[in-house]
């Protein structure tokens, strides 16, 4: 792979090189002062990103994976029951953790490609008189089907049941890439890592806690040790670490987040938006199905991408990385083999998404199917001129 390509794949995404500077640092003791000035402003900027006043911010040494460990083991005891609507692989694979761990799971059945209904959950809560149900778990923004979710909906359906249950949110790809707010919708713990919307290798597992989660810590009954939040604040007071933490990526982080912030939160989700919407136009261009039931429902940092009957998808991807030097994703669980993915998030431009469908469009008609090359580029061209303020030049 030619490492001047920019990837197409849903995570990990492009580091700009700022970032990867910044994480590109001498070693320091992570017991001094000078690493306190590192983590303690990553921590305020994931709290601004996360549009939360209040949450408790922990940075795990690890993944998005052990992010949902860390809401489930710290907050849940052993045959607690949860509530968890599947729509798709990870939302599948969240539920598998829970089930793993010895929580009793109620799972809501949803066909992929579709997004979570908010009345089922609100039926299931509402059924629940002795309210046995302790947390919801919900993924925001389904990487496999290119599908988001409603999530101040589920809020809503949990406190017009009168319910207690907790919320959690699986928004790995989609804090940093879309709008998310913790507090405004009730989110009790968000999950997220660094290496979609963030902008940075893989490595951390990014979370927030509301004041209601952290009261659950002190009664969660379920074993944890490298992934105890408790040992985190203890040491956060302190300005420390309870053990080595990965300082370089945590230095990225601190400067991602801020780049995030100096853009303007808008800012970064109206390009996102703007970028998805050149993506799908393409996708309409080349005749082809989205994953994605409805329109509505749509992603804005990926777009799962369904071809014909009999071709199998993971052939585009090959192809694409072997002749082009370009990653897309492939398809996952149910999808595999019957769609492609083009990961449209983080560090990307209007000009560097081109590059990418143009590199789709080249590799589907090479495989023979009935692809026009330009058709796509031309159908988000369109898109990307329309409303695109003309910088002047300078002086």
């Amino acid at each position: 792979m030619n490492s001047q390509n920019p990837l197409f794949i849903p995570g990990p995404t492009n580091i700009p090189d700022t970032i990867r500077k910044a994480c590109d640092m001498p070693v320091i003791d992570h017991r001094s002062a000078a690493f306190a000035e590192i983590l303690n402003p990553a921590r305020a900027n994931v709290r601004a990103v996360l549009r939360s006043e209040s949450a408790e911010i922990f940075l795990f040494t690890a993944t998005g994976t052990a992010g949902w460990e860390v809401a489930l083991t710290n907050t849940l005891s052993s045959g607690d029951r949860v509530l968890a609507v599947r729509n798709g692989m990870f939302s599948q694979r969240w539920v598998a953790m829970a089930e793993r761990l010895g929580l009793d799971v109620l799972v809501i059945d949803v066909p992929w490609g579709e997004d979570i209904p908010a009345e089922r959950i609100a039926d299931a809560l509402a059924d629940d008189n002795g309210h046995a149900i302790k947390a919801v778990l919900a993924t925001h923004n389904e990487t496999a089907t290119g599908v988001t979710s409603d999530i101040a909906a589920v809020r809503a359906a949990i406190d017009g049941a009168g319910h207690t249950a907790l919320l959690f949110v699986d928004g790995v790809s989609s804090i940093g890439s879309m709008d998310f707010r913790m507090d405004d919708w009730g989110i009790d713990v968000a999950v997220a890592g660094s290496q979609k919307g963030f902008m940075l290798p893989s490595g951390l597992a990014i979370l927030g806690f509301s004041a209601k989660a952290m009261a659950a810590t002190e009664e969660a009954e379920l074993n944890r040790v490298f992934l105890d939040v408790r040992d985190m604040a203890a040491s956060y007071a302190k300005g420390g670490y309870p053990y080595t933490p990965a300082v370089g990526l945590l230095n990225g982080l601190r400067v991602s987040s801020a780049m995030l912030l100096e853009e303007g939160l808008a800012n970064v989700f109206a390009r996102h938006a703007r970028i998805a919407d050149g993506v799908r136009a393409a996708v309409a261009a080349w005749n082809l199905p989205l994953c994605a039931a409805r329109p509505e429902i749509c992603s804005d940092t990926v777009s799962a991408i369904r071809t014909p009957e009999g071709f199998d998808a993971g052939r585009i991807v090959d192809h694409a990385m072997a002749k082009y030097g370009v990653a897309f994703g492939v398809g996952l669980g149910q999808l595999a083999g019957k769609a492609f993915r083009i990961g449209h998030l983080g560090s990307l431009t209007d000009v560097m998404t081109l590059g990418g469908i143009a590199a789709a469009e080249m590799a589907m008609s090479d495989l023979g199917l009935p692809i026009r090359p330009g058709a796509g580029v031309a159908a988000a061209q369109e898109v990307y001129r329309a409303d695109r303020p003309v910088r002047a030049a300078a002086a």
